[in-house]
């Protein structure tokens, strides 16, 4: 039997419950991509069991590595908690409540997701830390001092005020298949409001609240720029300063894989969960008057808005016009080689993502095998992995093993191809699954070969979700800092590792035009997820002013 017999026969026995069996070509293709993504944390992995048991107690014990791990499990909390506190009630009045101007205000309470968190902590810092606007507004009427907003409580302000819109979209997504006649049929039982939506309408959205704080857990914990801007030790900054330690940092870097598979495990179990959670979409949202409570409801919507979109875009457009220290070099000059470094390596993450997840996403999404389920989770590991801990992987790699491509472009583009090929796997698998099979089998019948059906039926059927996996994929490369400052060829500046630069030396005006330009770049990547999901700006029997 000759080899390709062999390995087509392995691959169909694999794919055991599949209707249609996979190409050879196919299964190899999409296995060495999974196997290509999930190798730099594998090998990391490795390499951090090759430090010893007790030399790995040693270090786990001492006192840096404990206040590191408790200050992560209070940063993630801190977050969380905070992201709750402001998602949930914003969702609540947004969909259930007479609010004035409720999809206003759902648009406006989603953009800070448009903010990058080391942005909007920078834009904090020139506001509110020392010799800040607020501390000048303040000198003049004999209050020298302000609190400070540097450590874990400027932290988890910042993280709060850009992540909880997770919260707020998955507890929108709940409400609005939320029925309302059971609201109403609570009320008839002689039930208060708060009564009726603590027994009746939590239970029900509950999951959705679960996802979004888990999403956010996992971004806190993930965070590298914000804790390091706020001078909070946390496992990404201790992770990036110790980076030449090498068996200390994968130490550190594998305890911080941990916490987030235990992220994903909760996520992942809440996930299955959630079937049979939510009822079906009934007799439409209720309408809650809410009276008196209008305005206090009005003024805590418009002050989420003023410190996450506010303060963040007017800090940016001071730095434009002000001089003196520290915004010298500033105004309206812009180096376009930064942004073109940023196209370019963005441009060729997205082609490279797009190529590599086209065979994973099509074996997934024609195949219920558990080899094709297999190569999915495993392209989701990059993309589990905080930036900072993948970066640190690659350059351990790529100096011991690969100098060849230590500190290069391609090197760069890998990174983000691992960290953000889901994006890509998601959106075309997607498209795969609305494309009806018995289409390629007919074109088979009519003489054409696998690879011909592929480009002439489905490409075309899949296409759409093609372009949107690339879109975002462009998108978030052009945001992403710690994996871009770890891997970059000495001397290779992006927007991103600019604004890291200058501002780390204190020259705020050099990085006004830059920041402004990911801005715009993030809302496009908004603009693509509200293409994706029009129920964000729309609702069954929304009659706003």
């Amino acid at each position: 039997m000759a080899v390709s017999d062999r390995l087509r026969g392995l691959a169909t026995r694999l794919a055991d419950d599949d209707e249609e069996s996979p190409s050879i070509g196919l299964v190899l293709l999409a296995g060495s991509v999974s196997a290509a993504v999930a190798f730099p944390v594998a090998w990391l992995v490795l390499r951090s069991l090759e430090i010893g048991f007790e030399r790995a107690v040693e270090l786990l014990a001492q006192p840096t590595t404990v206040e590191v791990l408790t200050n992560s499990v209070a940063l993630v909390a801190g977050v969380t908690l905070g992201s709750v506190l402001i998602g949930v009630p914003l969702a609540v009045l947004t969909v259930q409540t007479d609010l004035p101007f409720r999809r206003f205000w759902t648009v406006l309470a989603s953009l800070p997701l448009v903010v990058p968190s080391y942005i909007g902590a920078f834009a904090f810092v020139s506001a509110f830390g020392p010799h800040g606007v607020l501390s000048n507004l303040l000198a003049p009427l004999g209050i020298s001092e302000i609190p400070t907003i540097y450590g874990v409580e400027g932290a988890i302000l910042v993280l709060t005020l850009f992540t909880y819109p997770y919260v707020f979209l998955t507890t929108r997504a709940s409400l609005l298949s939320f029925d309302g006649t059971l609201m109403e049929a609570a009320r008839t039982l002689n039930h208060g409001r708060w009564a009726a939506f603590r027994k009746v309408t939590l239970p029900q959205i509950a999951p959705g609240i679960a996802a979004g704080s888990l999403l956010v857990a996992l971004y806190a914990l993930s965070d590298f720029g914000t804790p390091a801007i706020m001078h909070f030790d946390v496992f990404t900054r201790k992770i990036y300063v110790s980076m030449w330690q090498q068996n200390f940092a994968a130490l550190l870097s594998l305890q911080l894989l941990g916490l987030a598979a235990v992220i994903l495990a909760l996520e992942n179990r809440i996930a299955d969960s959630e079937e049979g959670a939510h009822v079906s979409r009934g007799s439409g949202s209720v309408r809650i008057s809410l009276g008196l409570w209008k305005v206090p409801a009005l003024l805590f919507c418009a002050l989420v808005a003023a410190l996450c979109l506010a303060v963040p875009v007017g800090i940016l457009f001071m730095w434009l016009t002000r001089s003196g220290p520290g915004y010298t070099g500033g105004g309206f000059e812009f180096q376009l080689y930064f942004g073109l470094n940023s196209v370019w390596v963005a441009g060729l993450a997205a082609v490279a993502a797009t190529l590599g997840a086209l065979p994973v996403a099509y074996f997934s999404g024609r195949s219920d095998s558990r080899l094709a389920t297999l190569f999915e989770r495993l392209s989701y590991v990059g993309y589990a992995t905080p930036g900072v801990v993948l970066g640190l992987a690659l350059v351990y790699f790529a100096s011991a093993n690969a100098p060849a491509v230590y500190q290069t472009v391609p090197l760069l583009v890998f990174a983000y191809v691992v960290r953000f090929l889901p994006q890509a796997v998601g959106a075309i698998r997607s498209s795969v699954l609305q494309v009806d099979p018995k289409l390629t089998e007919a074109a088979r019948t009519l003489g054409e070969t696998p690879k011909s059906a592929f480009r002439r039926v489905t490409f075309p059927l899949v296409k759409p979700g093609v372009v949107a996996g690339a879109a975002l994929v462009f998108l978030t490369t052009m945001k992403e800092l710690p994996a871009t400052l770890l891997v970059r060829p000495t001397g290779f500046e992006t927007l991103v590792t600019y604004i890291w630069r200058v501002q780390d030396a204190g020259y705020y005006g050099q990085a006004a035009v830059p920041a402004l330009v990911l801005v715009a770049v993030s809302a496009l990547s908004m603009l693509v997820l509200l293409k994706q999901d029009g129920s964000l700006v729309s609702q069954k029997g929304e009659n706003d002013a």
